[in-house]
């Protein structure tokens, strides 16, 4: 059945090519009225962190505040489920984790970054719905070049690819003109962790890289295959009238 926010979502502008959907921007995916609803309502609600960071030779604050809500919390904001479909509309996923960010004016900021990968499963996009005040994306290829400057208006959905993480850096920098607050919600699809070893391979290049990459297939078989395994154990021990005991690990 069709999301009724795919009625309201505009052609989207391609930024980035890629074999999994490169990074795309759809600049009115849900309407003005009830992105002020959603805004009014999580602000509220949400139960927001601040952070603290190492930075060269001193502890900083993180100039936002963050949170982060799992899709199946009992507890989680009804308006999250709302997001979750309008942003299903344009790049439907198995999300699993919801990202918040509070910028509280034009001071709070993230530098340019990648996502991190290593937990988040490969092929699946991460989508990016913006409520409250436009802000300003910068997206810049790892390898140089000029930096792309997209403005995220409330309503919108920025799309980005798993590959794309690899390739570009993106952020929100700071903005010196008076700025409302505004909150970003990150739909992902967390659960899948490297190993640490394969992902500093992955991360030195060259060689190794290709090292993780295989490794990081297999790993991912192995995920596949392990409830495929228990199911035959069951059918078998079945048949015999026994049962699958507490020796075979269960895959969540």
């Amino acid at each position: 059945m069709q999301s009724q926010y795919s009625l309201f979502a505009d052609e989207a502008v391609q930024l980035v090519h890629d074999a999994e959907g490169g990074i795309r921007y759809h600049p009115a995916c849900v309407p003005e009225e009830v992105v002020a609803g959603w805004f009014a309502a999580l602000l509220p609600l949400v139960p927001w962190r601040s952070e603290r960071r190492p930075m060269y030779d001193r502890i900083v604050d993180v100039p936002r505040l963050m949170a982060s809500v799992a899709l199946n919390d009992p507890e989680r904001p009804a308006c999250i489920d709302a997001a979750l479909a309008a942003v299903q509309a344009v790049a439907p996923a198995p999300y699993t984790r919801a990202g918040l960010n509070l910028y509280r004016d034009g001071r709070d900021s993230v530098a340019m970054h990648n996502d991190r990968i290593h937990d988040l499963a490969p092929g699946q996009p991460i989508a990016i719905l913006s409520l409250g005040a436009a802000r300003d994306m910068l997206i810049k290829p790892k390898r140089g070049g000029s930096a792309q400057r997209v403005r995220l208006a409330p309503g919108s959905v920025l799309v980005m690819s798993h590959a794309a993480q690899r390739t570009h850096d993106h952020g929100i920098p700071k903005c010196s003109a008076p700025l409302g607050p505004r909150i970003s919600l990150a739909f992902r699809v967390r659960g899948f962790r490297v190993p640490a070893f394969h992902r500093r391979a992955a991360e030195s290049g060259g060689r190794r890289a290709a090292l993780f990459q295989q490794a990081d297939r297999r790993h991912q078989q192995r995920a596949h295959l392990r409830p495929v395994a228990r199911i035959q154990l069951q059918q078998r021990y079945a048949a015999v009238g026994g049962h699958v005991g507490r020796g075979i690990r269960q895959s969540s």
